[in-house]
């Protein structure tokens, strides 16, 4: 046993005994638990600092109550200050005879002061603990993306700036197609961000709501009041029904995963433009040797791993949706087990999401644009759309333009006119850049 006296408190714990907030004192299965309880260790460091936020507030709010004391509530911010301290150096562990980051903090707390730490689970459940700590965290994390997606997208168009005068050639089935520019393709995934960043907005706006005061889902006989966590954790509105706040996990992983499968989506797709660009067939771009990988037995390989591994880890995280659909479709209202293996995978996207747009905005920066001769030969046909629009300026009818063009193709006699200037909105000759960046102002 080891004896800790507190302000002449007595508190006896039995020596590496496991910590559950639920535990009745009734022994559980071994086999058992190491299977309920998973990795939630290791996946609640990233989580711990909103458990103790949120914890200092729902301290402030029962001590408003006078269901503990000023001096108590004083006691309780001082620990929670300092695990929160702990947390922010990386020395906050969370040892094995834990179950969570929750029953760690209660017990620290305890251990430290005694019964003021054993009254901070008043008046909630573990339920909206995970619930409101998972709140902050995506709430956080998705400003984090946001930030993150407007400097990739500054990125992209001050690129369009510098190189929007350089033609690139545009395809269709893989197929020339007709003339582009490297301005038109670094602008156009820019404005696909302002996409995904208005569905971040709107996904954020569904998390920027407190669920705490619901308890296990069915709210507290304690005359709590909700408002006061509301303002200390800066959320935006309250989750006011209680069952519809525990409905809200799993509701809330399926639209994160949505949002951020859909921003990976634009980046997927930018990224496999710049493998294909790279390869010897096409030579449109290239980057520093450093920035490529070799082959262990092709002296002149120069792969493009870096576009290869965002390509693949955002692919990976636009699987996350049917996974977060799987795992809740159908569940009845309530909380149930199945929530807990929804945070592994969440988590771990948003961290991997972050660590793509800052490499993908480091690396892009020193892209290197070829000067393409669109005389080649392969381009000859580039510029018959131009061609045939000319004709039609000229008086003749698209459908005649069309067939007389078509015509010198078959026979080999088309002759390209390069001069035709594209002066439309969001054309090669028009990129609107300027409008674009105030469109997402």
């Amino acid at each position: 046993m080891v004896v800790i006296l507190n302000n002449d408190t007595v508190i006896l714990f039995k020596k590496n005994k496991e910590m559950k907030l639920w535990d009745k004192g009734i022994s559980i299965d071994k086999k058992i638990e190491n299977f309920t309880v998973g990795n939630d260790r290791e996946i609640d460091l990233h989580i711990a600092k909103y458990d103790v936020k949120a914890s200092l507030a729902h301290a402030k709010m029962l001590a408003s109550i006078n269901i503990i004391s000023i001096e108590e509530l004083e006691q309780l911010e001082v620990g929670l200050q300092e695990l929160n301290q702990q947390i922010e150096t990386k020395t906050f562990i969370i040892e094995p005879q834990f179950e969570d980051v929750h029953s760690k903090i209660e017990y620290e707390l305890t251990k430290k002061y005694g019964e003021v730490g054993k009254k901070i689970h008043t008046a909630r459940s573990r339920n909206d603990q995970v619930l409101v700590a998972l709140h902050l965290y995506y709430k956080e994390n998705l400003l984090s993306i946001k930030d993150k997606t407007k400097t990739f997208f500054d990125t992209l168009l001050d690129l369009a700036e510098t190189h929007k005068k350089q033609l690139l050639p545009g395809y269709t089935h893989l197929q020339v197609a007709m003339p582009s520019s490297f301005g038109l393709w670094f602008s156009a995934y820019a404005e696909l961000l302002i996409d995904d960043i208005y569905m971040l907005d709107a996904t954020i706006k569904t998390v920027d709501q407190n669920p705490l005061g619901s308890a296990a889902g069915y709210g507290s006989s304690f005359p709590i009041d909700r408002n006061i966590t509301t303002k200390e954790l800066e959320f935006a509105s309250l989750k006011y029904n209680v069952i519809a706040a525990q409905l809200s996990r799993g509701k809330n992983e399926r639209n994160i995963s949505a949002t951020l499968g859909g921003l990976c989506n634009t980046l997927s797709r930018f990224a496999m433009d710049i493998c294909l660009y790279m390869s010897q067939n096409f030579g449109f771009v290239s980057f520093p040797d450093e920035l490529t990988t070799g082959s262990s037995i092709m002296p002149h390989k120069k792969n493009p791993d870096v576009f290869e591994l965002i390509r693949g880890k955002c692919n990976k995280i636009q699987a996350l949706q049917t996974e977060m659909i799987l795992i809740t479709n159908n569940l009845p209202s309530g909380y149930h087990r199945d929530f807990q293996l929804l945070k592994e995978h969440m988590i771990l996207a948003f961290e991997e999401l972050k660590d793509i747009l800052d490499i993908f905005d480091y690396a892009i920066k020193q892209i290197k644009i070829a000067k393409i001769d669109l005389n080649d030969d392969k381009y000859k046909y580039l510029f018959t759309v131009d061609s045939i629009n000319n004709l039609v300026v000229d008086g003749m009818s698209f459908r005649e333009a069309y067939q007389q063009i078509g015509v010198e193709v078959k026979e080999g006699t088309y002759k390209a006119n390069t001069s035709k200037k594209h002066s439309h909105i969001g054309s090669i000759h028009n990129l609107c850049l300027e409008e674009i960046r105030n469109k997402l102002k």
